[in-house]
C-alpha cells in the first residue's frame, strides 16, 4: 500500500457494517493504532486480521505523532481506528492528522459507519442543513450556556449523550429551548436494541424519566429548529433565491441558471428549475 495514514471507519454496532475496503486496508497496513486495543482486537479477530496493534488515545496521542510520522516517512502504511465509527468524530486523532498534514504526509479516509449520519438518515427531521455539537459539557450550568448559544440556530442540531446524563441533558434542553421543540432520540444505533423515539422535548423527557430502558446505551439526540425561526429563515432564503435566479436567468439559459443556483444554495435543482421557468 502507499505510505499514508488510513483513517478507517469501524462498525458502530452490527459487525456487518464494516466495508470491504476497510477490511482490505486493515489487512494490508503495517500497524493499526486504536483508541482501545482490547475493543479493536475483538473486531480484528472477527475479521481474521492479525496486524500489529498499538494504542492511540487522548492521553498518549501527542506522543505518538513522531512515531507515526517516522513510519510513514519510511514508506509504511498505518491505520487509525476508534472504538466505533469514524475516527476523529468525538474521538482521538485530530492532533495526529493535523500534524501529518502540516508535514505534507498523506492522510486517506476510508469511509464507513457514522452514528451522526445514521441517526439523521432515519430520524425524519430536516437533513439539508444540520450542525453536530458532539457531547455538551457535563456540568449543567455550562451545558445550559452552550444550549443558550444555540437557541437561534436554524439548522437541525445533533448531539451525543451518555446513559447517565441523558435525563439531565433533556431537562436542560427543556429549560433553555422550550418544551415544544421536536426531538428524536436514537438509542443503540445498529445494535440489537436499536430504538428511535420521536416527540416533543417535554414528552420524551417524561418518557425517559419513566422508562429505565430509555436510559441505557449510547445516544444520538436530534433537535429540530424552532418552527418560527425556521419559517423566518426559509422566507429569507426564498427571497434571496428569487433574486439569484433573476440575475442568472438574465444571462444564462434556465437549465444552467438552475444548476448554478443549486450549487450556490444547496437547494434541489429541479425545484430551482421550476422557479427559474416561472421567473423567465
Amino acid at each position: 500500500m502507499e505510505a499514508a495514514l488510513y483513517c478507517v471507519a469501524t462498525p458502530i454496532g452490527h459487525l456487518g457494517d464494516i466495508t470491504f475496503r476497510a477490511v482490505e486496508v486493515l489487512r494490508a497496513v503495517s500497524v493499526i493504532y486504536a483508541e482501545d486495543t482490547r475493543v479493536t482486537r475483538k473486531l480484528l479477530t472477527h475479521l481474521g486480521v492479525n496486524q500489529q496493534l498499538r494504542s492511540l488515545h487522548e492521553h498518549n496521542e501527542r506522543g505518538r505523532v513522531a512515531e507515526i510520522s517516522a513510519l510513514i516517512t519510511a514508506g509504511q502504511a498505518v491505520a487509525l481506528v476508534s472504538d466505533a465509527g469514524t475516527p476523529l468524530i468525538s474521538d482521538p486523532g485530530y492532533q495526529l492528522v493535523a500534524a501529518l498534514r502540516t508535514e505534507g504526509l498523506r492522510v486517506v479516509p476510508v469511509p464507513g459507519a457514522s452514528a451522526i449520519i445514521a441517526a439523521l438518515s432515519a430520524a425524519g427531521l430536516p437533513t439539508h442543513r444540520f450542525t453536530f455539537e458532539g457531547f455538551l459539557p457535563a456540568k449543567s450550568s455550562l451545558r445550559r450556556k452552550a444550549l443558550q448559544a444555540l437557541k437561534q440556530e436554524p439548522r437541525t442540531l445533533v448531539f451525543y449523550e451518555s446513559s447517565h446524563r441523558i435525563v439531565d441533558f433533556l431537562a436542560d434542553v427543556l429549560a433553555i429551548l422550550g418544551a415544544e421543540r421536536e426531538l428524536v432520540i436514537a438509542r443503540e444505533i445498529s445494535k440489537l436494541y436499536e430504538q428511535f423515539y420521536r416527540g416533543t422535548v417535554a414528552q420524551l423527557l417524561a418518557q425517559t424519566q419513566a422508562d429505565s430502558n430509555m436510559r441505557r446505551g449510547e445516544f444520538v439526540v436530534l433537535l429540530a429548529a424552532d418552527k418560527n425561526l425556521a419559517a423566518d429563515v426559509a422566507q429569507v432564503g426564498a427571497v434571496d433565491t428569487e433574486q439569484l435566479l433573476t440575475v442568472l436567468t438574465d444571462e444564462l439559459p434556465v437549465k444552467q441558471a438552475a444548476k448554478i443556483a443549486a450549487r450556490l444554495t444547496g437547494l434541489p435543482k429541479n425545484e430551482l428549475y421550476r422557479q427559474a421557468l416561472a421567473l423567465s
